[in-house]
């Protein structure tokens, strides 16, 4: 026997060799051996098993010890000890490492031999002691799966009772300590493969001891709220999830979040590595508890840990969308994490720039789930363009990628973003501080959207776009007398947009001071009547301080110069219209117009004939902007084309409200269409689109007073059918033009909004007629002139069914030129709610304004014959001539443009802003602005002159007071912003810990 063990633990032996001597040992159990021979030989194969050279000799020795166990189960008693496996489990064997996972298969199999041995009891209760020692000391996961594996085989072994409840937070707070630095599939796997058997014994003691499991889960809930930035927690803890009864979800969730001792700092931890559970491959229902948790947030409105948490964590949720055997899980988590962040746009926008490519992925990818998994995950990203329409800069790319796959309908889309929202009345400036943007690439700055106040900030970077009108109120001089006036905050308002270093300024107190009486704060308004207080605002307040400077020489006017008295702040008596009187034939030296009436100020003559004795009434109105109605409808009762149009203008349609960037969604009217906007247009029509001049030639048509709306004729003395008509005579500066897109539905007596696609050309003419003699034996209204455009179909559309009244002593129309030179988007199905967002032209130092076209002819000028030039310029660009007008207009380069959303300013082209309706049909134009060209040929403003006056040809230089109150912003800004990038490491480093540059989902 001894020749025979010596065999055993001999290399030289070939394998054959080796094979027959163990069949002979195995032989040889069955015959009759000494205590001393089984001795020797247990402790002879128990030194292979654990120090064999290679597997086969491992193997040979346990199957020479479980053949001799078998026969001499006694010996293998004595030999088997509780002291034996007191020393195994304690100093190891040998050289071998008590942690080595061998010691613990050794035992495991030993116990199987011994199952039916009385002894076996006294080992039991060793290892349910040592067991619970082993736990403690944190061992690697390959150590815990068989510790898993033999507790789970021999239950015998498991600590009891309040023994039991330690050992389970123990192992709880073990598996938080796993980390897998593997990066092989097969290596990675068996990681996973080891976790699950933890796990699984987990489960197998809360089943059999129910008092286990809720302090399980609170250990759970410490180790993911810890705040040690030294300590991350395995991802691993994912696994015990899906062994969490469901049923305990709700009671779970109320009781965290409704605890006042667990800080928001804690809280927003464990919610972060919740959400980093979506890594682990075989987790099941993290989902849900993420939801759960959110929710549960919500509900006890910890909005600032929502905020802070999504921003945080929504790209690593998005980029699990790229991994089949997580992606489900995470959709769904990304799905309620979009949805339900409805108060700002920063969270979509995050994942936007890696949407197409993910949309390509799945295409292409072949995996038979990836074509409904993309059907899911395009519904939810139209139902965030939906929500956050206004940056088709941004969906451009995106919808290319799409076109092809079905969206859903608008009352689907309602539906799904009703479902998840929560209400924050947090924006998301509150908690961007800790972000602390940089300014875009384009260097401008945009203005924080105070709450429902998208329509101030489109106006106010519409004003600062109009470069004179901006350096203007930037070169005032004005003292301390008018410190209080809004012209002084809109002074340093502009100062701030031009200096400061902030990617977003937030006008709060220029939004006191400017906001309308009757605007609720908070509330959405109408742009358009905002702009109109504004300028009336500003207007009469400069025509008080010209009453008091009339009784003091020595004291200049806020719009001419210093001034040494005190000013009065005044507003509109009636703030709804824009009564203005620009005084025209002035010098510039003595022009007592303000500043608003000489940049924004044109003038209106109405004239209205008798048609029963032919008498003529006029009359001279001034404005600041015109409010251009929708035409009645060209299908299915067309314009009169025998005489001036008897359809009423005006009264049945009228503003749009907005003001947030996520609008109100909730039961609406019917969805507005081509039969119940008040402007029928039918796509498949030969005649293009309505265009702005089309507008503008229906404002300014005659149409016929009868009926109810006859006029009263002083000559006649009665009520008499009459003619009017409307000519400017007087060409603004900037033309403000107003589209009314809300109809009044007398059937249903609702406000709906006109979704009609209106071209925008670049450049057009408005024809300006000089005001006729006074003694006039006239007894008609003068000829309609219809307003030119730079396209060849475009004023076609409407002028031809407009029939101009009989000849008049009127001179003819001189047609001024204006360029494009911002636009106000409405984003929305409703005129009661939505948002503004605005369009302007990129000004490095000079605008349109400042160039003047070289060719009169180019735009319609009456060359001396009598004859008008036919033009050949297109709305979207030119043809004639190319260069010269994209000099002007700007190109379709990005970069020409800009595009202005609240806080965000990005880079656009002239044709996105013609375009954005078509690929975005709830984005309409609402006012445009237009800037007046000069065409003489002479000398512009960039050489130090003009034809008006009104041009300045560079920045004026900041005044000091105003230089001072942007340079101290500047050091708070950046003191401030030092500060929280300090506080974002200290209470954010944790969060952060061991993400970078991990791309495996396991990481």
């Amino acid at each position: 026997m001894d020749k025979i063990l010596e065999a055993l633990v001999s290399s030289s032996h070939s394998v054959p060799v080796k094979k027959a001597i163990v069949k002979k040992v195995v032989e040889a159990a069955e015959k009759e051996v000494t205590a001393e021979q089984c001795q020797a030989l247990y402790t002879l194969t128990t030194r292979l098993i654990f120090l064999g050279e290679d597997a086969f000799q491992k193997q040979v020795g346990f199957q020479v010890l479980e053949a001799y166990a078998r026969y001499h189960r006694a010996d293998f008693e004595l030999f088997f000890s509780k002291d034996f496996v007191l020393g195994l489990l304690q100093q190891g064997y040998g050289p071998l490492d008590r942690k080595d996972p061998a010691v613990v298969d050794y035992i495991h199999g030993c116990l199987r031999l011994l199952i039916s041995c009385p002894s076996v009891l006294d080992i039991f209760s060793i290892i349910q002691t040592e067991i619970l020692r082993m736990v403690c000391e944190r061992p690697e996961p390959a150590l815990c799966a068989r510790l898993a594996t033999m507790l789970s085989d021999f239950i015998q072994c498991i600590p009891r009772e309040k023994t039991a409840i330690l050992f389970c937070q123990q192992l709880v707070r073990t598996i938080g300590y796993f980390h897998c630095p593997a990066s092989q599939e097969r290596e990675l796997r068996e990681y996973v493969d080891q976790v699950t058997k933890v796990s699984t014994l987990l489960q197998n003691i809360w089943k059999a001891e129910p008092v286990t499991l809720l302090p399980s889960l609170q250990e759970v809930f410490a180790i993911i709220s810890s705040t040690d930035p030294s300590f991350e927690p395995s991802i691993a803890l994912a696994s015990l999830v899906q062994h969490i009864p469901l049923q305990m979800i709700t009671v779970l969730i109320k009781s965290l979040t409704t605890d006042q001792n667990v800080k928001d700092t804690s809280m927003t931890q464990a919610l972060c590595r919740m959400i980093d559970w979506l890594s682990w491959p075989l987790a099941h229902h993290v989902e849900m508890w993420v939801i759960a948790l959110l929710k549960g947030l919500a509900a006890v409105q910890k909005f600032t840990i929502l905020i802070d948490v999504t921003l945080l964590k929504i790209e690593l949720v998005f980029n699990r969308l790229w991994y089949p055997i997580v992606r489900q899980g995470a959709l769904v988590v990304l799905s309620h994490m979009l949805l339900s962040f409805q108060h700002s746009p920063e969270a979509f926008h995050l994942v936007v720039p890696h949407i197409v490519d993910l949309v390509q992925s799945l295409k292409h990818d072949g995996l038979p789930t990836s074509k409904a998994f993309l059907l899911h995950f395009t519904e939810l990203v139209h139902c965030m363009m939906y929500q956050y329409s206004g940056f088709p800069d941004l969906y451009d790319d995106i919808l290319e990628a799409i076109k092809e796959l079905p969206g859903p309908g608008e009352d689907k889309i309602k539906l799904v973003l009703n479902q998840s929202a929560w209400t924050s009345q947090s924006n998301s400036f509150a908690s961007g501080l800790l972000r602390l943007p940089g300014k875009s690439e384009t260097g401008k700055t945009g203005l924080i959207n105070l709450g429902n106040t998208c329509y101030m900030n489109s106006i106010i970077q519409t004003l600062f776009s109009a470069t004179d009108f901006r350096r203007h109120v930037l070169s005032l001089r004005l003292n301390d007398a008018t410190a209080n006036t809004l012209m002084k905050k809109l002074q340093l308002l502009f100062t701030f947009l031009s200096h400061t270093q902030r990617a977003a300024y937030a006008p709060r107190v220029f939004f006191e001071a400017s906001r309308p009486p009757w605007f609720n704060a908070g509330s959405q308004q109408d742009c358009s009547e905002y702009l109109r207080f504004l300028l009336d605002r500003l207007h009469e307040e400069e025509k008080t301080i010209q009453v008091l400077m009339s009784a003091k020489p020595n004291v200049v006017s806020p719009g001419n110069g210093p001034s040494n008295d005190t000013g009065s702040e005044t507003s509109a008596e009636d703030a709804g219209v824009s009564h203005v009187a620009p005084v025209e034939g002035k010098s510039e030296g003595n022009d007592e117009r303000t500043l608003i009436e000489r940049m924004f100020g044109g003038r209106l003559s109405t004239g209205i004939r008798c048609m029963t004795c032919n008498s003529v009434s006029e009359k001279e109105e001034p404005f600041t902007d015109l409010s251009l109605a929708f035409c009645p409808s060209t299908t299915s009762s067309p314009l009169q084309t025998e005489g001036p149009s008897e359809e009423p203008r005006g009264p049945c349609q009228g503003a749009v409200n907005g003001g947030s960037e996520a609008p109100e969604i909730g039961p609406s009217p019917k969805p507005v269409t081509a039969s119940t906007t008040g402007v029928h247009f039918v796509p498949g029509s030969s005649e293009p689109p309505l265009s702005v001049p089309d507008l503008v030639d229906y404002f300014l048509a005659p149409e016929i007073l009868d009926k109810e709306n006859a006029y009263f004729c002083q000559k006649c003395g009665s009520l008499q059918r009459a003619e009017r008509g409307m000519r400017v005579v007087a060409a603004p500066e900037y033309l403000i033009l107003t589209l009314l897109r809300f109809s009044y539905d007398a059937k249903c007596h609702v406000r709906r909004k006109i979704l009609d696609n209106v071209t925008i050309p670049p450049l057009m003419r408005l024809p300006v007629h000089a005001p006729p003699p006074k003694h006039s034996s006239s007894s008609s209204l003068p000829p309609s002139s219809p307003l030119q455009v730079d396209s060849p179909e475009s004023s076609e559309n409407l002028a031809k069914k407009l029939k101009p009244s009989e000849v008049g002593v009127w001179p003819a129309a001189r047609f001024v030129p204006y360029v494009l030179s911002s636009v106000v988007m409405h984003s929305g199905m409703s005129s009661e709610s939505g948002h503004y967002y605005s369009y302007g032209r990129n000004l490095n130092g000079a605008d349109g304004a400042q160039h003047h076209l070289a060719n009169p002819l180019a735009l319609g000028e009456d060359p001396g014959n009598g004859q008008t030039e036919p033009i050949t310029l297109t709305c979207s660009g030119a043809t004639h001539p190319k260069q010269e007008v994209e000099e002007v207009c700007g190109g379709q380069a990005a970069g020409d443009w800009l595009l202005f959303n609240d806080s965000r300013v990005t880079f656009t082209s002239l044709g996105s802003v013609q375009n954005v309706t078509n690929r975005f049909p709830k984005d309409t134009a609402y006012v445009l602005i237009y800037r007046k060209q000069d065409v003489t040929g002479g000398q512009n403003s960039t050489g130090g002159g003009t034809a008006n006056g009104m041009r300045l040809g560079s920045e004026p230089p900041l005044q000091k007071e105003l230089m001072d109150a942007v340079t101290k912003d500047n050091k708070l800004f950046l003191q401030v912003r030092e500060e929280a990038l300090l506080c974002r490491r200290l209470s954010f480093l944790s969060l952060n810990t061991g993400q970078g540059g991990v791309t495996h989902p396991l990481a």
